[in-house]
């Protein structure tokens, strides 16, 4: 498998893959840092341009992950590997505890040490769940979201594509927020949000940009 970043949240990645006992065959990508060793850890290969990715999905593991955050990247990259002919693929941690009645996990999602998710959840493609979230029954999830560490979300909420939230961020029932919204960290969300608001605060409200 092919984990697309070398830095801090693709460290984690390899920690759930370590602790499912299937990191042996791990390689790292990342065409930006330009102080990388050629091996991660001295043990994990780094592939540095798009003709070695091309070769190594061909030849050898067509399977990738996003080892980084910010939505929009997520989901540039995502495409860009899609083209390539990677397979986009969910790193779950074994030791969350996701509900097995109609709660659906889309493809390249992650999931996250300490995450509780309970039934009738959808999550859809590209989210990263980060440690110790919370997700309650009947919500939805949008593509390619982003929780940052000890997020809650309570049950039936909307939740759009591409939104962002802070470490701590909690949102209440039957709340729906719409797509490309960034809700800072240890905000409240007690009413419904639009689209494309950055929001703060308890209660949050959106930020004004000066």
């Amino acid at each position: 498998m092919i984990i697309v970043g070398t830095k801090g949240f693709a460290k984690e990645l390899l920690q759930v893959l370590y602790q499912r006992g299937e990191h042996h065959d791990v390689i790292f990508f990342d065409d930006v840092s330009s102080d990388l060793p050629d091996q991660l850890y001295g043990k994990f290969k780094i592939l540095k341009n798009y003709e070695d990715v091309t070769m190594y999905i061909k030849n050898v593991d067509d399977k990738f992950a996003l080892g980084l955050g910010d939505p929009k990247i997520r989901k540039d990259l995502a495409l860009k590997f899609k083209n390539l002919k990677g397979l986009f693929t969910r790193i779950i941690s074994p030791k969350t505890d996701i509900g097995v009645f109609n709660t659906h996990i889309g493809e390249g999602v992650n999931i996250m040490t300490g995450t509780v998710i309970t039934n009738d959840v959808s999550i859809l493609d590209g989210c990263l769940i980060n440690l110790n979230c919370t997700i309650g029954h009947d919500t939805r999830i949008g593509k390619f979201t982003e929780m940052s560490p000890g997020v809650h979300i309570s049950g039936n909420c909307k939740i759009g594509n591409l939104c962002r939230f802070g470490t701590g961020a909690v949102v209440l029932p039957k709340i729906k927020i719409g797509n490309n919204v960034t809700v800072g960290a240890g905000s409240v969300v007690t009413k419904d949000i639009d689209d494309n608001q950055t929001i703060a605060g308890v209660p949050a409200k959106p930020i004004v940009k000066k």
